[in-house]
């Protein structure tokens, strides 16, 4: 075969649109061809991640919805932790009866805890309370207890006069003020959450005495 300068120019131009096409062949199988399928493949999962998005976004309008109510229940939960504390906490319970006190203008003199009683997810905390003031301060203080936002219980309560404190089953005679009419005992019960199962009922601590 002769110089491809000495061919015939249209066998020369023929020459180089065979060569030219077979490159152009080779470069689409190889260098196309491969980033066609990249671009393919970058192009299903961006069609994937929109179908995706689209799916999210019907839950979009219910997200606030959610969050008042993960915003409600938190606020319950620290409502009942109040209410119900998941501790013994005695003297936070002896911190409200104080103040309850303080308020209704009657003196607490003892506090005596009790066996407590464990159920399935409290325990009961009773404590002997003695306390006296004027008639209608004791009745001011019961009340204020019944509406404290810690559970409290009140039972076997007693009352007599200043004059008769042993009626009332006190442990002790105070010097009681002028103003004062009438001495009390009763069982007041706490309350306080866990997660564990029942216990038996251990023994009452030693007495607390102011």
């Amino acid at each position: 075969m002769g110089k491809f300068s000495e061919m015939p120019g249209k066998i020369q131009w023929l020459v180089v649109l065979v060569v030219g096409g077979v490159i152009s062949a080779a470069m689409y199988f190889t260098i196309f061809a491969s980033q066609r399928d990249a671009n393919a493949a970058v192009n299903k999962k961006l069609a994937a991640k929109l179908a995706e998005n689209r799916e999210l976004e019907a839950y979009k309008p219910k997200l606030v919805e959610l969050d008042r109510q993960v915003a409600n229940l938190k606020q319950q939960l620290e409502i009942q932790a109040r209410i119900v504390p998941d501790e013994k906490q005695a003297d936070q319970f002896m911190h409200v009866m104080e103040n309850e006190a303080g308020r209704a203008g009657v003196e607490i003199r003892r506090y005596t805890a009790k066996a407590t009683t464990t159920r399935e997810f409290y325990t009961e905390v009773p404590f002997e309370i003695e306390l006296d003031g004027p008639y209608y301060s004791m009745l001011n203080f019961f009340e204020r207890v019944s509406k404290a936002e810690r559970i409290i219980n009140i039972s076997n309560l007693l009352v007599s006069t200043v004059r008769k404190p042993g009626d009332a089953k006190t442990k002790h005679v105070y010097q009681y003020a002028p103003g004062e009419s009438v001495v009390a005992t009763a069982q007041a019960v706490t309350f306080f959450s866990h997660d564990t199962a029942p216990q038996p009922a251990k023994p009452g601590a030693p007495g607390v005495n102011k």
